[in-house]
């Protein structure tokens, strides 16, 4: 029974580890980047309202793939794009075509009325790749503010200066007991 809680504990504090460098990693290449870590074409975005429950939830996070010139949306497309200030995801309901440019309506899937603003192609973003991960938006969303960010950096240090002190004291039983 000792060595399966062992093995557990090892297997849970491994999964902590790597989530915690998945952050750190995250928070550091947004704020060096100066915007949001791009890997290979695609980006991570937070859904912060519930305009697309059932499809996703507000607090999960989701991955797009970022637009190229050479990508036209069709409809049922569910795109991420520029609206004013802010970044909207939702599900094109129409393609429509204006001097040779694609204008997109759209409309959030819990919503009960299409945008009332066209999105103009320049505007897109990216496209949703069905990539969602439920909750963890909320902690992404805690890691990047201040506190949060500062809790990246403070963790750590505390967990290998306790790495340490439990190697030394280690280190000291043996050099007692061979003395003994």
């Amino acid at each position: 029974m000792k060595r399966v809680m062992r093995i557990a504990s090892k297997v849970i504090s491994g999964l902590f580890l790597l989530l915690l460098c998945s952050l750190v990693v995250i928070v550091l290449s947004s704020k060096a980047s100066g915007g949001e870590p791009t890997i290979l074409g695609y980006q991570v975005k937070v859904v912060l309202s519930g305009s697309m429950e059932q499809t996703f939830q507000t607090g999960s996070i989701i991955a797009i793939k970022l637009k190229d010139t050479q990508t036209p949306y069709q409809k049922n497309d569910v795109i991420t794009f520029n609206d004013g200030e802010k970044l909207v995801t939702h599900r094109i309901v129409e393609v429509k075509k204006l001097n040779g440019q694609a204008l997109y309506k759209t409309k959030g899937d819990n919503n009960d009325a299409p945008d009332m603003n066209l999105v103009m192609s320049k505007n897109v973003v990216g496209k949703y790749t069905n990539f969602t991960i439920p909750y963890a938006g909320y902690v992404i969303n805690y890691a990047t503010s201040k506190t949060g960010a500062a809790l990246m950096l403070i963790i750590p240090g505390v967990l290998l200066v306790l790495s340490a002190a439990r190697s030394l004291i280690m280190a000291m039983k043996e050099v007692e007991a061979k003395n003994a």
